[in-house]
């Protein structure tokens, strides 16, 4: 439970810290994914392709460090 506390009657603060605190506890988010039903299937298939975007993320990163660039689909040295 998210509690915000009103200061000098200020509410336009108090709204900027209630958003920040939702944003932080994942209110809203979670909200919109209890929106709908979704199957346990289409769930595991999101987390995948989450899972494969973020190590496609960390390879690359790794990649540009050890002085490796894509060109055209293929991987190639810098020299």
């Amino acid at each position: 439970m998210v509690k915000i506390i009103v200061k000098n009657n200020n509410v336009e603060q108090a709204i900027r810290v209630l958003k920040r605190k939702v944003q932080k506890a994942g209110i809203i988010k979670e909200l919109r994914e209890r929106q709908y039903f979704v199957k346990p299937a289409e769930k595991r298939r999101e987390a995948k392709k989450a899972r494969k975007k973020v190590l496609y993320k960390i390879q690359k990163q790794n990649d540009e460090t050890l002085g490796y660039k894509i060109i055209k689909g293929n991987k190639v040295k810098r020299i």
